[in-house]
């Protein structure tokens, strides 16, 4: 157990220890003579805080702890400030806590918030220090179930209405026969290919005024705004630019139409003195444009096909009428032809009609000879371009390359193949002659046990003359040399001559 030390200005004299019994001792002896030994209460050692300081240090203490949180719950008491910065309750069934959320922030949302929305907010827990009240100092939030650029639409889609922009007696009518469309979209992408291609086909005498804006990101609802405006703009006696405006953009997720469900977009085609046509996105997205627009399309080339129905109508209906003309006209002279083939034909008509005959035959025949004649110099004409064509072709530079790269590719493959063969014939012939100088080395002769002697100045030794007494011998083998020393030197005796086997006569 660790000493405990008492400093004697904490404590003084003053109470027995008479009463007091220590764990592991035995219990004081009450006849043992009585000690005054008496300790004073200890000093009071109290910090006083002062409020601002104690609700700091508890606010640093907690934005510490608590710096990056995720809180769900119910916003209760929303109240926007004129600052622009948002206050409201977060709350469950068991307890609440206080939002701010400043302007900045609040800004960023996607949504409005109201009271009764379940939301998902982050950011940082703070104490606000003139109340002392703990609190969320909120930096996002995002609703719970729904995505924010639905609520966002939502909202804004019912206060347009409780406003009456989308009522259908606003709506105006678009001109049967327009002269000038206006069309505000991107210049890039295949809307503006298709909706050109749709009017010159169904409409050939209606122009198109294209004004390109951005139709995504931040500031596409403020070029719309624009673009609308400039449409819209008239001098004092002038006539206007165009006589119906297209709103158009091709499909995408709800992100990426979010300026065409801005306010903004939809105040600007309310305030339009021309009719406006919404064609954005494919048949299943809507917009708030769609809404606010006199006439919605679901698609762009949709857009192009309403704005010339009436055109293409009236063409329809006069190639109707032409045909049917057509027909009465050929029913009227079948008739004509009948009544004339059962009148009695006198001996003038007959001679006439004779007359006429060999005409008509005469011209089939001239007709026959004009056209083997045109039909003769055509195929005169062609065979004349063919063989001036084949001219052409025959001096065509191009032609004269081609030649040349094939010859020069030749050219490659053979030298190719030639030092292919001179260098597999080197090979053959350094294979040759590495074996024949193994065959004549002397260190070939050294595998079948003989040895290389040599001095010590590197000479070979051929005779036992070359030698004296006392000189080192280097001897070299097929697997490695060794050192030795001459003790004596003797000459080579006589080799012994041998017998003949067969006795001499």
């Amino acid at each position: 157990m660790k000493p405990v030390r008492f400093s004697s200005s904490q404590y003084a004299l003053s109470k027995p220890l008479t009463n007091y019994t220590f764990k592991g001792m035995p219990p004081p002896d009450p006849f043992a003579p009585q000690l005054d030994l008496t300790f004073a209460e200890p000093r009071s050692t109290r910090r006083i805080w002062p409020v601002r300081e104690l609700v700091a240090q508890v606010r640093e203490l907690i934005e510490q702890e608590y710096g990056d949180v995720w809180v769900e719950g119910e916003i209760s008491n929303y109240r926007p400030a004129p600052s622009g910065h948002v206050y409201f309750t977060l709350k469950d069934a068991d307890a609440q806590l206080p939002i701010v959320l400043f302007r900045r922030q609040a800004m960023l949302l996607r949504f409005r918030p109201e009271d009764g929305v379940h939301v998902l907010v982050r950011g940082r827990v703070s104490v606000y220090e003139q109340r002392g009240q703990m609190q969320l100092v909120a930096e996002t939030m995002e609703p719970v179930g729904a995505g924010s650029l639905q609520l966002a639409f939502e909202q804004l889609k019912q206060r347009l209405k409780a406003e009456g922009l989308f009522d259908a007696a606003r709506k105006r009518p678009l001109p049967a026969f327009p002269r000038t469309v206006g069309i505000v979209t991107s210049p890039a992408g295949a809307v503006i290919r298709d909706f050109l291609s749709i009017v010159a086909r169904r409409h050939s005498g209606l122009s198109v005024l294209v004004v390109p804006v951005s139709v995504q990101g931040d500031q596409a609802p403020a070029e719309i705004e624009s673009a609308l405006a400039c449409l819209n703009a008239t001098g004092p006696n002038a006539p206007p630019l165009v006589d119906v405006i297209v709103l158009a953009r091709g499909g995408g997720s709800l992100e990426d139409l979010a300026a065409f469900n801005s306010e903004r977009v939809a105040r600007a085609i309310a305030a339009s003195r021309l009719p406006v046509v919404s064609a954005i996105g494919h048949e299943t997205d809507f917009t708030i444009a769609d809404f606010a627009a006199d006439l919605r399309a679901p698609t762009p080339s949709a857009a192009a096909e309403l704005i010339t129905e009436a055109q293409h109508k009236i063409a329809e209906h006069l190639a109707t009428q032409f045909n049917r003309l057509a027909r009465a006209v050929r029913f009227q002279l079948l008739q004509a032809s009948q009544r004339l083939t059962h009148l009695p034909v006198t001996r003038a008509e007959s001679r006439v009609s004779a007359l006429l005959h060999r005409h008509a035959q005469r011209l089939d025949d001239f007709s026959f000879r004009v056209e083997s004649a045109l039909t003769a110099q055509l195929r005169l004409r062609q065979r004349h371009a063919a063989d001036l064509a084949a001219a052409v072709l025959r001096h065509d530079p191009r032609q004269s390359l081609a030649q040349a790269r094939e010859r020069l590719q030749a050219g490659r493959n053979h030298l190719h193949r030639s030092l292919e063969h001179r260098l597999h014939a080197s090979v053959a012939t350094l294979t040759a002659l590495n074996a024949r100088l193994h065959s004549l080395s002397p260190l070939a002769v050294l595998d079948r046990g003989y040895a290389l002697v040599l001095t010590a100045q590197g000479s070979l030794v051929r005779s036992a003359a070359q030698l004296t007494p006392g000189d080192q011998l280097l001897t070299r083998l097929a697997d490695g040399a060794f050192l030795s020393r001459v003790e004596s030197t003797a000459p080579a005796s006589p080799a012994p001559q041998a017998k003949s086997p067969i006795p001499r006569r």
